[in-house]
Order: structure tokens, then C-alpha cells, then sequence
């Protein structure tokens, strides 16, 4: 049971307004959604990474634009549950201060669930911004073939996992002799995020074509799904993931169109290479670095991989994809703007 005390911080840790500093602050930036101690996907863990970078750095990070900043910052453009302001808010605050800046960080469309909703609105909001984030080259392409203008301000900050959590410092290691086991892990059972090739591994294992290998599978999956060997775990996050995937030895995604998906990120910060679908969208920027495209011989990717598995985790540990830097280069974008308007303390 929780203690009072306890209790009372977690009440106050679901709707923070404004992320403390120790100092005096130096800029002032809105985020237009708040953080979350709950499971709330990728977008939430770049926010807590954020807040906690640019605080420690002598920002005063808000999430309502009840006082005056210098950056608004918007991360989703629909407003409710997390997402405290939308587009309308943020046009008629520029109004009544013209010299803000707008970034929107653009992580989503519709390609990826098979809406078709997404891409509007977010052409819609970005027209609130005056510079734009996408998290992979794909994804800015995929928009620049719809509705964005590549001559406008932006920049690709790929994503990045919490380095304290997801690291490769003490995972298993394969070796010959050993089953190699293959993971992946997914919040959603949406089929687009690969879960008939992740059937087939789990066929072919079965059947004997994939010997000295085990198919792990964390997360959710369609419930029409009737797992023949897979090692199964439910939805884990943080600290249990990280431990789980580093028990792992090579990284299976198979999700289509995904923008700058988070699970094979983690998975790589724990020092797996990663076999990925050739339609994986920005998955495929990370993959190239140290993984397997497959398309549609995923036994032969897995089986390459197996062969290729020390060249392929040297590649991994030697530049795998960081939390970190993704902080700094949103520092450097937000301090260069800034530093534009002669933003002072408030």
C-alpha cells in the first residue's frame, strides 16, 4: 500500500503544469501535452525525456499557455486527454505575441493504423508552426508527398529510448549451440504492426524450419491469434522490458509504414540487431545501420542474421540509436530560437 505521502506525489504527477527548475529560468517552453506516469506509447516517453533534459538545462518547461514562453512546442494537434491546447489556441497566442516561435514534431499519419483523418489535421496544425520536426526522413517524405512544403524550416530528429533504461550492459549474448531468441513487443494488436509475419516465425518454429530458435512476443496481439511455440509475456514497460529484451539476442519487426517506431529503438539500445520489413517506414533508417531486410523470406533474414550475428551486434553497440542525442538536438533547435527573439527571463 501506498504511503500518504506517496500517494499525494502521484495525484500531482498526472497534471503538472509547469516542470520546476532550480534556477531562475533562461527561456520559457509550452508543450502542448503533458506527461504521464501511465503506458501512453512513444510519444510520452520523448516528452518525459525532454522535460527532464530541458529543465535540468535552466528551462521552465509549461503545458498550458496561461503565462508567457517563448516556444511553443506542439506534439499532437487533437485535443483531450493529454493534449491540454490544440492549433486554435496556439494561432490566437501568436496573435497576441507575434515574436514566439511554433516547432511542431511530427511523429504520426495515416499510414500507419489505415485511418484517414491524420494527415489533414496535421497539415492543418503545422500551418500554426514556423518549423517543423519529423523523426525520420521517411516520414517527411511520406508528408512532402501530400502536404508539406520541403522548402519550409525543418529538421529529422530521429527518436530515442531512455539510456538509463535501455542499455546492453549485461544482456545475454548468443552464441553457437545456443537457441537464438527472437523478440518483439507492441502496445497495440493492430494487424498492421506485423503480427501475420510473427505468426509465420512462430509456424516455422513450430514446424521444425527454424531450428535452435524461440519467438518471444511481449505485449498485446489480434486475440484471433493462437500462438504454436511463442514465448508469451503481456504488456511490460520500462525497467521489466528492458530486462526482458536484454534476455533476447535479435529484434523482429514487421510493422508497416510505422513513422519512427519506438520497439525496434529499445530493442537496439539493448545491443540487438534487428531483422525489419522492407515497408517499415522509419524503422528501415535504423535498420539499415545494423540489421536484415526481409520482404517476404523471413526465415532467410532470421537464418542471416544468425550468421552474421557478431559483425551485426558489433554495428549496434559501436552506434545505437540514443535517447541522449535526441535531447541535444531539440536543445540546439529550441536555444537557436530562442536566441532568434531574445528571449529573457520572464
Amino acid at each position: 500500500m501506498l504511503s500518504p505521502i506517496r500517494l499525494a506525489l502521484r495525484r500531482w504527477a498526472r497534471r503538472p503544469r509547469v516542470a520546476a527548475s532550480a534556477r531562475a529560468p533562461i527561456a520559457s517552453v509550452a508543450i502542448n501535452m503533458r506527461p504521464t506516469t501511465s503506458p501512453w506509447g512513444g510519444g510520452n516517453q520523448w516528452l518525459a525525456q525532454i522535460v527532464r533534459y530541458l529543465s535540468a538545462r535552466g528551462y521552465a518547461v509549461r503545458f498550458d499557455l496561461g503565462e508567457r514562453v517563448d516556444v511553443i512546442v506542439i506534439v499532437d494537434p487533437r485535443v483531450g486527454g493529454l493534449i491540454e491546447f490544440g492549433p486554435e489556441e496556439i494561432a490566437a497566442y501568436r496573435r497576441r505575441r507575434p515574436g514566439v516561435h511554433c516547432v511542431h514534431r511530427v511523429n504520426e499519419c495515416d499510414a500507419r493504423k489505415g485511418t484517414d483523418v491524420v494527415d489533414r489535421l496535421l497539415a492543418e496544425a503545422n500551418g500554426t508552426a514556423d518549423f517543423t520536426v519529423f523523426v525520420s526522413e521517411w516520414l517527411r517524405d511520406y508528408h512532402a508527398g501530400r502536404w508539406f512544403d520541403r522548402g519550409r524550416p525543418h529538421i529529422i530528429v530521429a527518436n530515442g529510448a531512455d539510456p538509463a533504461i535501455f542499455h546492453p550492459l549485461g544482456a545475454d549474448v548468443w552464441a553457437s549451440g545456443k537457441p537464438l531468441r527472437v523478440v518483439t513487443h507492441h502496445w497495440s494488436d493492430n494487424w498492421n504492426k506485423g503480427f501475420e509475419v510473427y505468426q509465420e516465425v512462430d509456424r516455422l518454429i513450430a514446424d521444425g524450419r527454424l531450428p535452435d530458435t524461440e519467438l518471444w512476443v511481449i505485449g498485446r496481439w489480434p486475440k484471433e491469434i493462437r500462438w504454436r511455440t511463442a514465448r508469451t509475456h503481456g504488456p511490460t514497460a520500462g525497467e521489466d522490458l528492458a530486462a526482458l529484451l536484454r534476455r533476447c539476442h535479435v529484434y523482429l519487426t514487421a510493422s508497416r509504414f510505422d513513422p519512427g517506431p519506438m520497439h525496434p529503438i529499445e530493442g537496439a539500445q539493448c545491443g540487438l540487431p534487428l531483422v525489419y520489413h522492407e515497408d517499415g517506414g522509419g524503422a528501415v533508417e535504423l535498420g539499415r545501420r545494423y540489421g536484415i531486410a526481409f520482404r517476404d523470406d523471413v526465415r532467410g533474414a532470421i537464418l542471416e542474421a544468425r550468421e552474421r550475428y557478431g559483425e551485426l551486434r558489433a554495428k549496434v553497440l559501436d552506434d545505437p540509436p540514443s535517447g541522449d542525442r535526441m535531447c541535444v538536438e531539440y536543445g540546439r533547435l529550441l536555444q537557436r530560437l530562442c536566441a532568434q527573439n531574445g528571449a529573457s527571463r520572464p
